[in-house]
C-alpha cells in the first residue's frame, strides 16, 4: 500500500465520483464529525460525486439519500441502492430481490439467526435489525462487549453453514442469501443511473473503506483506499489497498477527499 502523495496530478483530477463505507471510515467512534461531512460538501461542490456503499440497514440509507450531501447510497452490502432524484425530488429505492424474496429469506434467517446467539456467548442481533431489509447483522463490538476472533470466525462458520454469504465489517457480521455483495450493486447502480460501465470507466472512480467487507472494491478499483485503521484488519483483507491515508476513520476520509480536490 502506497500513501496517498504517490497519486499523481492527472490520477487525481479524474476522478468524477468518490464510493466510502460509512463506518469507521466516513464516521469515528460511531460518530459524523464535521470534518467528515464538510469534506463530502466540498466534494459535491466541486462538481464530483459522492456514493457510500455500506453494510448498514434500509432504514438510515433512506435519511442518507434524503439529508447526506451525496447522489445516492448502496446499502446492507449491496442488496439495494437508494437515491433521491433530483427532478421530482423523491426517494427512490431499488432492490436486488422482490419483497416476496425478501421476505422468505428473512424468515430463513431466524434459525441460523438463533444458533448465532446459543452458541457464541456475548453476541446479539445488531441494534439496526429491525430497519434491515436483507441481512441478518450480528454485533460483536459495536454495542456489545468485543469479542474476540474466534467468535467473530465462529459467526461467519454458522452463518455460511447455513447457506448464508457472510462478511466482515468493523463492527457486525453480515450475513444474506443471494450471490451478491458491495461491488455488484456498484456496478448495477452505474449501468442504470448514468448508463455507466464501470468495468471500462473504474480508472475515474475512487473507493474507500476500513474493512473486510471491502476487500471486492479495494480489488476493483486501481484508485482504491484504506483509512489508516484498516491496519487493525489487514490480515483478514484479501484484496488490500493501492493507497492508505495517514489519518484513521472519519480524518482519513477527509485526508483522501483534500488529496483529490488539490
Amino acid at each position: 500500500m502506497q500513501a496517498l502523495a504517490n497519486l499523481t496530478p492527472e490520477q487525481r483530477s479524474r476522478i468524477k465520483c468518490l464510493f466510502a463505507d460509512i463506518d469507521d471510515t466516513i464516521t469515528t467512534h460511531g460518530r459524523l464529525s464535521a470534518e467528515a461531512y464538510s469534506a463530502m460538501e466540498r466534494w459535491q461542490a466541486a462538481g464530483k460525486m459522492m456514493i457510500p456503499i455500506t453494510g448498514r440497514p434500509a432504514g438510515w440509507c433512506d435519511h442518507i439519500a434524503r439529508m447526506w450531501p451525496v447522489d445516492a447510497v448502496v446499502g446492507e452490502n449491496g442488496a439495494f441502492y437508494f437515491y433521491r432524484d433530483k427532478q421530482e425530488g423523491r426517494l427512490k429505492q431499488r432492490f436486488l430481490f422482490d419483497a416476496a424474496m425478501r421476505e422468505q429469506n428473512r424468515q430463513n434467517t431466524l434459525a441460523i439467526r438463533d444458533k448465532v446467539l446459543a452458541e457464541i456467548p456475548g453476541t446479539a442481533v445488531a441494534s439496526d435489525q429491525n430497519y434491515r431489509e436483507a441481512d441478518l447483522a450480528i454485533d460483536f463490538c459495536e454495542d456489545v462487549i468485543p469479542l474476540d476472533r474466534a467468535a467473530v470466525d465462529q459467526i461467519v462458520e454458522i452463518m455460511q453453514a447455513g447457506g448464508m454469504t457472510a462478511k466482515i465489517s468493523s463492527i457486525h457480521v453480515n450475513g444474506w442469501f443471494g450471490d451478491y455483495d458491495k461491488l455488484t450493486m456498484t456496478k448495477l447502480l452505474l449501468k442504470e443511473l448514468y448508463d455507466t460501465d464501470l468495468e471500462s470507466e473504474k480508472n475515474n472512480y475512487a473507493f474507500a473503506g476500513d474493512s473486510p467487507n471491502d476487500s471486492p472494491m479495494f480489488g476493483f478499483f486501481p484508485i482504491s483506499v484504506g483509512v489508516r485503521n484498516l491496519e487493525d484488519f489487514l490480515d483478514r483483507v484479501e484484496h488490500k489497498p493501492a493507497y492508505i491515508t495517514r489519518g484513521r476513520a472519519g480524518a482519513g476520509f477527509a485526508e483522501l477527499v483534500n488529496c483529490l480536490l488539490e
